[in-house]
């Protein structure tokens, strides 16, 4: 698991005396910090001392040494240049960091430099971390990578986040509440998190890749002026009104990707000030319980991302996810959502077409960002140029069809704009340029007239050696000769060595060059000369591709802001389309919203389960579901197995889906817009941070509790089952209670505890529920419907039986429970007194108030930041005070 980065190991320690190659290796690793150092060497990235152990282990390479280091030897591995990217995704997927460090000048440079011993200059080119990859074959195309980093300032009593997907530029940054934290890194869910190295310990984001950095980064003045630099303004105030919290952690993230960039530009878009009222607040336990967007396992497939996703764009999948994660509570952005994909869903022919369309293009968003970060090449410009011009066509379209969806009307401007840049790319690239710009052949013919001729000019000289090679068989009769190129020798005469003494001779014109197993290789003044004439043009061809490359590259760039925007609109346009797609092949409905708080479903499903019972061609059984103010908390009672916590996370899926603006798998649904999300549903423990399993659920109750308001969606499911009988009935007693009668949100609550029942008589807007399930002939049937009234009984024994629980066991507990329930029918059992319990508001009524912290109170009320050097020593004193007297 990826844990705050690793310092340097102290073996890795410079030597007093060492070569001029292990000396600058030194002075880079020093410069390299906590990263593995990759040192260029020829065709070689090689690894030396603790970091070539890392590597080795995580790689599964061999481990060598070379040389000496305090006497033993020091340990070396190393990776191919030519196939480093894949090393460097396992690398980063571990958990590690990477500092690559080329030759940043020629053995002929050094050599002018320095004379004939002088090393080769090198330099750390490029930072490699999991949160600031472009590479395509770094990345996963259909989910976001983001970089984030988080400041606190105290006066403001917020902690800001700020999160930027470079591969895209996507930038945003939000201010949320302390206790809210966890909730929004758990929604971005950040490669990469960037920390003060003057923060506190931070055990709530230990699963997370934590870097830390130094605090200067986090200073939000400097942080204000960073981005103003880099946005090429005088204020921020026309991308928003951002605090010094946001300023503090939008500043740090682009001190981080200047760093790691080391002077390569930075793709960032401006910044997007995020509210955290605009979104449904579901904290990091509920996203886990759910599997939005990834399952337990970590993995997409199974989750309910995974099982709805049919957008054909890359760029439209990473915005469903982020759709997903990220429910609105707007009303009015909510319906525009619904009213495109409603239009599509309702004209097939033309949403088959505009899928068509979009399935065509090519991820345009993450080829603008390879060329903005510097490591584009003609294969990216191709991309924008097909993304860029299908996107002009699709709108030529869509502007003729008219009456569109208001959303669609105002995402179409978007996509113009950009017909001199396409016009200029499609003259200027063939059609399917190469990935590798350093060979060349990517400029289009007829766009240079100069480049013509010189390719012209090679294509002659390449055609006067062909027929030097016929000249030269027929005058040597040697029919075996060729004229062969590689990147030492050059162009060359080669024979088999039986006819090499023919070649010899002064007289015969040729000199000898070189003699290998089976062949031998001779020059001659012709060849030589027409050779010349092939790689002179050759040369001033590719430097004339280069500069063409550039110079369109920087004609992309500086639209980037433009093109950025158009991507993002063909991602939306395509989750629309998904969306429609989906919900007509599956017979999903459109969401009503409501004013007041209400869940009303029809025939309910939940679509993940639904999808994997289609597989084995079973049926999943649909359920109704109707919370308003008078009935908003139902009590679900039935046996394991039969079906409560599908039917509490479908419910709960059905209102993200809804409040993300798709369809819901539903007969017809009614929803009043929910704030928060909560799901206390499933076992789980976290023995890292000393939590067992009943400790987790009491945590996951406790913040439900705590944050829960009216307009909230809650789903709870067996509480208090983790302790004792008595200890656990008394807890989820309560708890609905709490539940009712405080937080007063809309609630599915399922349990086994039965005495619950009785709540039904003192709780108005409590209604009782129950799975169906009959035994018949000894075997239990679940019938997964929901009925009204409470179970009959649990089925606990019936269940054990039906999971091959032995006949042994399970007869010998039917002995006991008939035991135990004729010992509850004779003193009353565990219900016995709870009729004459008193309200639940009339208990905290009578509850004594806590006892106040005097000093505790006393600093939280002191602002640090806003105390004058005197003012501090006066609150010293009164601290004292408090504390003298017991405070």
């Amino acid at each position: 698991m990826p844990a705050t980065a690793r310092k340097p190991a102290n073996s890795n320690a410079a030597p007093a005396a060492a070569t001029p190659m292990m000396a600058q290796y030194w002075a880079l690793k020093e410069k390299a910090g906590d990263c593995l150092l990759f040192y260029r060497m020829g065709d070689f990235f090689e690894l030396f001392f603790d970091d070539a152990k890392a590597a080795a282990s995580t790689l599964d390479i061999a481990l060598t040494s070379r040389g000496e280091h305090g006497g033993a030897p020091v340990p070396m591995c190393g990776v191919p240049v030519h196939s480093a990217e894949s090393y460097l995704a396992r690398l980063i997927k571990a958990g590690h960091r990477v500092a690559i460090a080329e030759q940043v000048e020629t053995p002929a440079e050094a050599k002018a430099r320095g004379g004939s011993k002088a090393l080769v200059a090198r330099d750390i080119v490029r930072f490699v971390t999991a949160g600031t990859l472009t590479e395509e074959a770094l990345l996963e195309g259909r989910s976001a990578n983001r970089l984030a980093a988080i400041a606190e300032v105290g006066s403001e009593g917020s902690v800001a986040i700020a999160a930027a997907d470079i591969s895209t530029g996507r930038f945003e940054v939000v201010a949320v509440a302390p206790a809210q934290v966890e909730a929004e890194l758990a929604r971005l869910a950040p490669s990469e998190l960037l920390v003060s190295d003057a923060a506190a310990d931070l055990p709530a984001w230990g699963a997370r890749q934590l870097v830390r950095r130094p605090a200067a980064d986090f200073a939000s003045e400097a942080g204000r002026k960073r981005l103003e630099a880099l946005f090429g303004v005088q204020t921020l105030d026309g991308f928003g009104q951002f605090g010094r919290g946001e300023c503090a952690a939008m500043g740090a993230l682009a001190a981080y990707l200047d760093h790691v960039a080391t002077g390569q530009p930075i793709f960032l878009q401006p910044p997007v000030r995020l509210s955290a009222s605009d979104r449904m607040a579901i904290d990091a336990a509920t996203r886990e319980s759910l599997e939005l967007v990834r399952t337990m396992a970590g993995t997409r497939e199974g989750s309910l991302l995974g099982t709805i996703d049919r957008t054909v764009t890359a760029a439209g999948a990473r915005l469903l996810a982020d759709d997903l994660a990220s429910p609105l509570t707007d009303r009015a952005a909510i319906l525009d959502r619904l009213d495109l994909v409603d239009a599509l869903a309702r004209d097939a022919l033309w949403r088959d077409e505009l899928r068509a369309d979009l399935r065509a293009l090519p991820d345009a968003g993450r080829a603008l960002g390879r060329l903005v970060a510097g490591r584009g090449g003609p294969r990216d410009l191709a991309q924008l140029r097909d993304a860029l011009g299908g996107a002009r066509l699709l709108r030529e379209r869509l502007a003729r069809r008219g009456d569109l969806p208001p959303l669609l009307a105002r995402l179409l401007p978007g996509l113009d704009g950009h017909g001199a840049l396409v016009d200029e790319l499609t003259r200027a690239l063939i059609e399917t340029p190469p990935v590798d710009a350093a060979q060349g052949g990517y400029i289009a013919e007829g766009y240079d007239a100069a480049l013509d001729a010189l390719r012209e000019t090679a294509r002659d000289g390449r055609k006067a050696i062909a027929a030097l090679e016929a000249q030269y068989r027929e005058r040597t009769g040697i029919a075996s000769l060729k004229i062969r190129h590689n990147g030492v020798l050059g162009y060359h005469v080669e024979v088999p060595a039986r006819h090499a003494d023919a070649l010899m001779a002064p007289e015969s014109g040729f000199t000898h060059r070189q003699t290998l197993a089976g062949v031998v290789r001779f020059n001659s003044a012709d060849l030589h000369e027409a050779a010349s004439r092939v790689t002179q043009a050759g040369v001033h061809a590719l430097a004339a591709e280069a500069a063409h490359l550039e110079a369109l590259t920087e004609q992309a760039t500086r639209r980037r802001e433009a093109i950025a925007a158009s991507c993002d609109v063909l991602a939306r346009i395509d989750v629309a389309a998904a969306l429609a797609d989906h919900a007509m092949s599956h017979n999903w409905c459109r969401p009503d919203l409501a004013d007041e708080p209400c869940l009303d479903v029809t025939g309910g499903r939940h679509p993940v389960v639904e999808a994997a019972l289609a597989k084995s061609g079973e049926r999943f059984v649909p359920n109704d579901v109707s919370l308003s103010e008078a009935d908003r908390l139902w009590l679900v009672t039935g046996p394991n197995m039969g079906g409560k916590s599908t039917f509490l996370r479908q419910n709960a899926l059905i209102v993200v889906l809804a409040q993300a603006g798709a369809f819901v798998p539903a007969s017809a649904a009614r929803l009043g817009l929910v704030d928060r999300l909560f799901s206390r549903v499933g076992a789980s423990d976290n023995l890292a941070r000393g939590r067992s399993t009943f400790m987790v659920e009491m945590v996951e109750t406790a913040a439900i509790l705590a944050q829960a308001t009216p307009a909230s969606f809650v789903i709870l499911d067996e509480v208090g089952r983790g302790t004792s009988t008595y200890d656990g009935l008394a807890l989820a007693w309560s708890v609905v209670e709490a539940v009712h009668e405080v937080n007063r949100c809309r609630c599915l609550f399922a349990t086994h505890y039965h005495e619950l029942t009785r709540l039904a008589e003192t709780l108005e807007a409590l209604s009782l529920h129950h799975v169906r399930a009959r035994e018949w002939q000894g075997d239990l049937v679940l019938l997964h419907e929901v009925a009204e009234g409470p179970a009959d009984r649990s089925y606990g024994l019936a269940v054990a039986r039906l999971a091959g629980v032995p006949a042994g066991v399970v007869k010998r507990a039917e002995a006991v429970l008939a035991k135990l329930e004729a010992g509850r029918q004779a003193t009353g059992g565990l219900a016995a007194g709870l009729d004459d319990l008193p309200l639940f508001a009339a208990t905290l009524a009578e509850a004594p108030a806590e006892k106040t912290d005097a000093l505790r109170a006393a600093l939280a009320d002191i602002d640090p930041d806003a105390l004058a050097p005197r003012e501090a020593l006066d609150a010293l004193y009164r601290l004292k005070q408090i504390l003298a007297e017991g405070g």
